[in-house]
């Protein structure tokens, strides 16, 4: 099992009046990775039509804890994994950190769906979106 990386620079407006990233931004960085992620698997959240792999992946829930403050222009890296793909959707597993340290840990489920008459449908993942998928899947923690 494998994660993916992906790194950005904390930019003024994602800060508040003491300097620190609003909590906000940190899901805001979630979606980038995931985004990122995807592309790097040759994939889209929002794919032009006629595209092989057509759909979207709306976000259905987001959970974050934190821990530090992360401060404008810190190097962040964001670690990408995959807890479970199931027939529609998939849950990832998110580790914010600033030089080693854990800034934030979180969790984002997003849904591949198509557009149908003006709305989204859940929609299955089609084989060769999971295989491309497969190796960033956690491996489950062993039963005690």
């Amino acid at each position: 099992m494998a994660r993916w990386t992906f790194q950005r620079r904390v930019e003024f407006a994602e800060t508040d009046a003491a300097g620190i990233v609003h909590f906000a931004s940190l899901m805001i960085y979630m979606e980038q990775a995931e985004h990122a992620f995807l592309r790097a698997m040759g994939l889209s959240v929002f794919p032009k039509p006629g595209d092989e792999f057509a759909g979207t992946w709306p976000r259905v829930r987001v959970s974050c804890e934190f821990f530090a403050p992360a401060r404008f222009e810190d190097e962040l890296t964001i670690l990408v994994q995959i807890d479970r793909i199931g027939r529609s959707s998939v849950t990832y597993r998110m580790e914010l950190e600033r030089s080693g340290e854990a800034i934030a840990k979180g969790t984002m489920t997003s849904v591949h769906c198509r557009h149908e008459e003006d709305r989204l449908v859940p929609h299955p993942i089609p084989e060769e979106i999971r295989r491309r998928l497969q190796p960033f899947v956690a491996e489950p923690s062993p039963k005690a």
